[in-house]
């Protein structure tokens, strides 16, 4: 016994009665009535149908024509659960896997970052916040072996101790180096200064990015109610003077998505040989979005994070300026362009770095005789 798809319990054997006997049978014979035929009818011949004779054959028609639909029905039902084939068995199973695999893509689509910053802090500085937010946060990209330009910062413009009541937070970005002595030397100078951070990424040029990103996601993460942050390189000079009080004037109401420095319209360098190389099919446009000098700009705390998210789902590019350049493009954050902003080696002059915010390619001697010089010299006039 076993049931078809309408719930009737049949046995193959009745199924097939049914169907040899159903050839046999034959309807009932009809009678004839004579009817009565109007005149302008003559000569044609009507014959009426025995209601009940009638009725009777219908009834059987559909009574046999519904066990014949159930019988095949249950047969072939029969069939397709004791002997499946193995096609239809793997095509199923093929489907259900192709779906369940779009759903897992469509599902990730926007949420599955292309660019994830998956790097733990093998240095880090949680603290450095904590009790008070700072004016200003000054973070600086260098290297392990920088140590003399780390040190001339420290004592000159990077002091945070240089303005009483203007919270100053300085920190140096570093990634891991493949020298185990080095690492070495840059953790006992964290422990002497605290003013370090180092993520597990290989410090490289072409690790720039990675360093950068870093620092917005230390600001983020750890000093997110400071009101701006700096980023600049190891061997620039600052004019804290201008910087704080003519560019961001701590008694002003603090800006919200706001970015500024030397801000460059140009393309990709497709030359090989180049420093800035960057290859069609990393970068296939002809320009590059509007970007500040990496050797330094300032922006509102607010967008660091956002740089931070947006990154993730950016394509990563060595060019660490032109792709900061390229997440504000897509947070629709236009830089300010501030002539302060020096990218080149400038001749010392005291009235000349006296107007400016920024120099580039200062050794550390040069920092110390610098800062010693101007702020020895406030009274002279230019």
């Amino acid at each position: 016994m076993f049931e078809d798809f309408y719930g009737v319990y049949l046995s193959a054997d009745l199924c097939m009665e049914i169907t040899e006997n159903s050839k046999k049978w034959k309807p009932l014979p009809v009678k004839e009535e004579k009817t009565q035929v109007h005149s302008r009818y003559k000569g044609y011949r009507f014959v009426t149908w025995n209601r009940r004779a009638r009725g009777t054959m219908a009834s059987k028609v559909s009574c046999l024509y519904i066990l014949t639909v159930v019988c095949w029905a249950s047969a072939l039902w029969y069939l397709s659960i004791t002997r499946p084939t193995s096609s239809y068995t793997g095509h199923r199973q093929v489907s259900s896997i192709s779906i369940a695999r779009k759903n897992v893509s469509f599902g990730n689509i926007r949420t599955r970052p292309i660019n994830p910053h998956s790097f733990d802090f093998l240095i880090n500085e949680p603290n450095k916040c904590e009790k008070s937010a700072p004016f200003l946060v000054i973070l600086i990209s260098t290297t392990h072996k920088e140590f003399d330009a780390r040190q001339a910062i420290r004592e000159t413009w990077g002091d945070e101790n240089n303005f009483k009541g203007i919270k100053i937070s300085t920190l140096f970005l570093l990634g891991k180096n493949a020298d185990p002595v080095l690492n070495q030397m840059v953790e006992q100078e964290s422990q002497i200064f605290h003013d370090i951070i180092v993520e597990d990424f290989i410090d490289s040029y072409h690790n720039l990015t990675l360093k950068t990103l870093m620092g917005m996601r230390w600001v983020a993460t750890f000093c997110s109610k400071a009101k701006y942050v700096m980023k600049t390189d190891s061997d620039i000079f600052v004019n804290m003077d201008n910087l704080i009080y003519k560019l961001l004037k701590p008694n002003t109401k603090p800006r919200r998505r706001y970015f500024t420095g030397y801000v460059i319209n140009g393309g990709p360098i497709r030359d090989v040989r180049s420093k800035w190389y960057m290859p069609r099919d990393l970068y296939p446009d002809s320009n590059y979005p509007p970007f500040c000098s990496g050797t330094g700009y300032i922006f509102s705390a607010d967008v660091a994070e956002l740089i931070y998210k947006t990154s993730l789902h950016t394509r990563l590019l060595h060019l660490e300026d032109v792709y900061v350049g390229l997440c504000l493009r897509k947070l629709g954050i236009h830089p300010f362009q501030n002539s302060g902003f020096n990218h080149w080696k400038m001749a010392y002059s005291l009235c000349r770095y006296r107007r400016v915010i920024t120099v580039h390619q200062i050794t550390p001697e040069e920092m110390h005789k610098i800062w010693n010089d101007m702020s020895s010299k406030k009274h002279l006039r230019c």
